[in-house]
């Protein structure tokens, strides 16, 4: 089985164990993700408008909004990284494919902790994702400026695998938060 194939069959094997948690799981994961977010040095937060079964982390983002400045992502090109523009809490969005919602607002922001949906995560700290590598190349590229970058999974305790398949684009998580607390990779 290749690379692709691997991770093609765990990504769809998580987004089922995904898809059979209980959503009231968010509330906890929600506390533990806003006390990551307080403890990382930053004040730039990017986070994601759920999709799918996706966590939702807007419980938190009403929160971080009286402390923190807030973006969500934007995907302006395949193979690009990701821009990210400013939102608070009651700011208009558009849909955009596959039911991912982006602000109407324009105002561009470089988040310092990026709060980063996944499909699966492993100890060590890598996530499987969609299959874009959006997030990969974004947080290679905001590593590679030397600027302060906190990457913070936030998942189901059911999405965790033994061992997510990597390649060397992968971009590793800083810290995972899920319903059981925050977890740093091993």
């Amino acid at each position: 089985m290749t690379l692709a194939e691997r991770k093609a069959a765990a990504r769809q094997e998580a987004i089922a164990a995904r898809a059979a948690v209980d959503p009231a799981l968010a509330g906890p994961a929600n506390r533990a993700l806003i006390e990551a977010v307080r403890a990382a040095p930053g004040r730039v937060v990017s986070a994601f408008w759920p999709i799918r079964a996706e966590i939702d982390v807007r419980p938190a983002l009403n929160d971080l909004a009286a402390t923190h400045d807030l973006c969500l992502p934007v995907v302006v090109a395949k193979n690009a990284p990701l821009v990210f523009r400013r939102w608070r809490p009651g700011d208009l969005l558009r849909e955009e494919k596959f039911g991912t919602f982006v602000p109407q607002a324009t105002e561009e922001l470089t988040p310092e902790i990026l709060i980063v949906p996944l499909a699966a995560f492993d100890a060590r700290g890598f996530r499987l994702g969609y299959g874009g590598g959006f997030y990969d190349r974004t947080l290679a590229g905001l590593r590679a400026a030397g600027g302060p970058v906190t990457a913070i999974g936030v998942a189901y305790e059911a999405q965790r695998m033994a061992e997510v398949p990597v390649e060397t684009t992968d971009e590793p998580l800083d810290l995972i938060v899920t319903e059981t607390g925050p977890h740093w990779p091993a």
